[in-house]
């Protein structure tokens, strides 16, 4: 009787761990897919109220454009990753974060010139990251299928906002250099006395 409480002690102990084992990977898979859809939803929100910004504060017409794009385009990914959430019950992020709020408060005091360099810089900044990341999740094994074919979607839209925020930014840095050049040969604020 002692041999039979023995024996079925040690499998249930062995069921238990193989139990635990499997499920560990989807336990982090979990906790790595609310990390991903959070930052993703947070990044949309982000992006959209810059981009209303945008059209009020810039003074560039490209700029104006990306700024459009990106309220159009980021609208449509939230609504796709509310979409999964929804469909996965997870909860996301009314908000965005500290840094996100501060960043838009900042620029919420820009006008004009000022703010198209600043915000096409961050722009460029925040897709090279965004791009890695969505890269990253796309080609993860262990990511929720919803959320992998999300960010296999999403990536090529950000990959082509990348390349846009880039072209407007060199484009806006291009006539800022030349503006510096024009007026250094005429004598204005860009001679150096010497």
């Amino acid at each position: 009787m002692y041999k039979l409480f023995v024996f079925l002690l040690s499998c249930s102990f062995a069921a238990l761990a193989q139990n635990a084992t499997s499920q560990t990977p989807s336990a982090k898979s979990g906790s790595s897919d609310s990390q991903f859809a959070t930052k993703a939803a947070q990044s949309n929100m982000a992006e959209v109220a810059l981009g209303k910004l945008a059209l009020q504060n810039a003074q560039s017409d490209d700029v104006k454009k990306f700024g459009q794009r990106m309220v159009d385009d980021q609208t449509k990914a939230e609504q796709d990753l509310e979409g999964i959430a929804s469909k996965n019950n997870w909860t996301l992020p009314s908000d965005v974060n500290a840094t996100q709020k501060s960043d838009q408060q900042r620029m919420e005091k820009l006008k004009g010139t000022e703010f198209d360099h600043a915000y096409m810089q961050m722009m460029v900044k925040d897709h090279v990251r965004d791009v890695a990341e969505f890269r990253k999740e796309a080609n993860s094994t262990l990511a929720n299928s919803d959320l992998r074919d999300y960010a296999k979607r999403t990536y090529l839209v950000l990959d082509d906002h990348l390349t846009n925020a880039k072209a407007v930014n060199d484009a806006l840095s291009s006539k800022a250099g030349a503006t510096k050049s024009n007026a250094a040969a005429q004598g204005g604020p860009g001679l150096l006395l010497i």
